[in-house]
């Protein structure tokens, strides 16, 4: 009995799997079911998909297939194949302009990271440099906008991006306008609380960076924390 992809359990169907569980999971023949969306009468489309697989003798034979090629293939239209080729010219750009993420070995490396961009701003910010297992960087979450001297951070939402990106570690960094890196009273106290915060959640806090104008301060190597 052929069934309909909107009568599958949704565990079942490709694209509701990939919300859920993210890309890596799905076989070759789901990712290629994402792409063409709709089977035919005859079949639903990830038993398109799978036997198109077959046809062509593996996911791998389609980079090496034009247009023309792939509309030879019951179910593939002019639309679908440039889906699909489309698809594969990404990932192949994405794969030549890949820049490595830099890695974070010491506060200088967090702190040359920002600073370009930190010093001189008239207002303190408040950023989230975020780490995988190895230390290198997934990104810098800009969390919040003060005022001259001040500026509120909440825990949840230092941590929120991190949480998301299923971050190891982050760095946290803040800018002093007045270009000394002393930190205050109250840096000394949400420090402490994020580091804190950090140990419940299992993300460690292993730094926080305070940028001057072309200086910066280590809380860690101030032995803050």
């Amino acid at each position: 009995m052929r069934y309909r992809m909107t009568e599958l359990p949704k565990d079942l169907r490709p694209r509701e799997r990939l919300f859920r569980y993210g890309v890596e999971p799905l076989t070759d023949a789901e990712l290629l079911a994402i792409l063409l969306r709709t089977g035919s009468q005859e079949e639903n489309v990830l038993e398109m998909a799978e036997r198109i697989l077959l046809e062509i003798g593996g996911l791998g034979r389609l980079a090496q297939m034009s247009a023309i090629d792939l509309t030879e293939h019951n179910g593939i239209g002019p639309v679908k194949a440039g889906q699909i080729l489309a698809a594969i010219e990404l990932g192949s750009r994405m794969r030549k302009s890949s820049v490595p993420r830099p890695k974070i070995s010491c506060p200088a490396d967090a702190a040359n990271l920002v600073m370009d961009q930190m010093r001189g701003l008239d207002r303190e910010h408040f950023w989230v440099i975020m780490l995988n297992t190895k230390n290198c960087c997934l990104g810098i979450d800009k969390v919040s906008v003060g005022s001259l001297n001040s500026t509120i951070i909440h825990p949840r939402e230092c941590f929120k991006e991190a949480i998301r990106r299923s971050a190891n570690a982050v760095i946290l960094v803040h800018n002093h306008p007045s270009g000394d890196t002393e930190p205050s009273p109250e840096d000394r106290q949400i420090t402490s609380r994020l580091v804190q915060g950090g140990k419940l959640l299992g993300i460690e806090v292993v730094d926080h960076i305070i940028i001057g104008e072309g200086v910066f301060y280590s809380c860690k190597e101030g032995l803050i924390f």
